[in-house]
């Protein structure tokens, strides 16, 4: 399939996914969001490829969405509720892939990027990678159903703390919450990534299949995304709060001194 803001790979029994827009940081553009969730359903019907690794090119993983583009209206973008809710079916559609899929991250992973990061089964990330969640600062809610996915992964409280603080932390601490599974040193993160892959690849199908869905099945009762269907009505609602906008232009004239 043609893609503009993505790369996709198949190659046997491994297929890739890369953010390809690393002049801007990789931000998720709504059309990026439709590539991604396109991406993974070219990928499922390619019932040869076992594990899939998703990455971005350049400096970082992803600077996460971007607003701009959602709050102007993209040319031919759709209704604004239809926009608001792309970043949850990208989403689902990263995180019910039948392959076993792989985030390798690096520099900095900001906001809708730790949602798509989240959305992996595995994460890996260099020593150096920055992460963020910084929407409430910016006057909007974290979306996408990055709330439940995150309290799968860490826990309720942690993900108040840093959804609700919106302080930066390093890829050691997101591996010590258990959002990481392993932090390498930057110039080791890809071969890593490669040499997990190639492990995965070589079990068995059904095995690799049957084990993903019973892990998925048990995180759906720890923390449901079924409700995230209304991440968009709550990110609509943001965007037109008077008090809302206010702050998110107090945090980006502060963050552009």
């Amino acid at each position: 399939m043609p893609f503009t803001t993505i790369e996709v790979e198949a190659s046997g029994v491994l297929g890739s996914i890369t953010l390809n827009r690393p002049e801007k940081l990789n931000p998720l553009s709504l059309q990026t969001l439709r590539e991604l969730a396109e991406a993974a359903s070219w990928l499922d019907g390619r019932p040869e490829v076992r594990v899939v690794t998703v990455s971005g090119r350049g400096r970082a993983f992803s600077a996460g969405a971007d607003l701009a583009g959602f709050a102007a209206g993209e040319p031919g973008a759709p209704p604004p509720r239809e926009a608001a809710d792309a970043g949850r079916v990208m989403a689902e559609a990263i995180e019910s892939m039948r392959a076993v899929t792989i985030a390798s991250i690096h520099g900095h992973c900001v906001g809708g990027g730790v949602v798509l990061a989240a959305a992996c089964d595995l994460r890996l990330a260099a020593a150096g990678t920055r992460f963020s969640i910084p929407e409430v600062d910016l006057g909007i809610p974290l979306a996408w159903g990055g709330i439940p996915r995150l309290v799968r992964e860490i826990g309720p409280a942690m993900t108040k703390e840093l959804v609700l603080s919106c302080r930066p932390f390093t890829a050691q601490e997101g591996r010590e919450l258990g959002l990481i599974n392993r932090v390498l040193p930057e110039d080791q993160l890809e071969q890593a990534v490669r040499e997990l892959a190639g492990e995965l690849a070589r079990k068995s199908a059904l095995t690799l299949s049957a084990t993903k869905l019973a892990v998925n099945a048990a995180t759906r009762e720890l923390a449901s995304t079924a409700g995230a269907w209304n991440d968009a009505d709550v990110l609509l609602s943001a965007f037109a709060d008077p008090e809302s906008r206010r702050v998110g232009r107090e945090y980006l004239e502060r963050h552009a001194r």
